[in-house]
């Protein structure tokens, strides 16, 4: 039986991903996979970062391995409501950096039909859970855990060690100032051996 109506619309929903782990376990990598498949795939994508990380580039999200796709930096997560405009597919990068608020963009563009990808780092250099990352994790339909190698045993590394005497939470840096650690060598870096 033929359809009466020559339009025929699929209904699409939104849904949140988020991937998180350490400094230095791929989760820009991944951010970029997944958004530029999404463009091969042919569809409307938007990626943004704070506007604080300038580490490699003021406008670019790059990984640490220097794989790079074109970025809106934006100073709050409301600004990504204001700007994301008729996409299908969005990216944040560095998410623990935005306010509390970028909760609410997430759902209220997911609930709208943008897949929204999410990454940024789970836990800060205390080991404690970073910025709006944990309340994203639980709200997001699909979460990825990924994680670095251990710099001092070769395990999995799931702590971002802070190796500088700064007790700011927020401190940009790379190599020089943090190192991924597992949970036993980072308890004894910071002092915190049981062992």
């Amino acid at each position: 039986m033929p359809f009466e109506n020559t339009e025929h619309h699929i209904s699409r929903g939104g849904w949140i991903e988020v991937v998180t782990g350490s400094m230095f376990s791929g989760k820009t990598e991944e951010l970029i996979r997944r958004l530029k498949r999404a463009q091969y795939a042919r569809l409307r994508t938007e990626i943004f970062k704070p506007k604080i990380d300038t580490r490699y580039s003021e406008d670019d999200v790059v990984s640490h391995d220097e794989k790079t796709i074109r970025s809106t930096p934006v100073e709050t997560a409301q600004n990504i409501m204001i700007l994301a405009n008729d996409v299908d597919v969005l990216g944040i990068d560095e998410a623990q950096f935005f306010d509390e608020g970028l909760v609410e963009v997430c759902n209220e563009l997911a609930n709208s039909g943008v897949r929204v990808v999410v990454a940024g780092l789970d836990m800060d250099f205390s080991g404690k859970p970073f910025g709006p990352i944990p309340k994203l994790m639980a709200t997001a339909e699909h979460v990825t855990k990924i994680h670095a190698i251990c710099l001092r045993c070769g395990n999995l590394a799931h702590y971002s060690h802070r190796k500088t005497a700064s007790k700011k939470q927020v401190l940009l840096g790379e190599k020089d100032e943090y190192e991924p650690l597992c949970r036993e060598c980072y308890l004894k870096a910071t002092g915190q051996n049981n062992f």
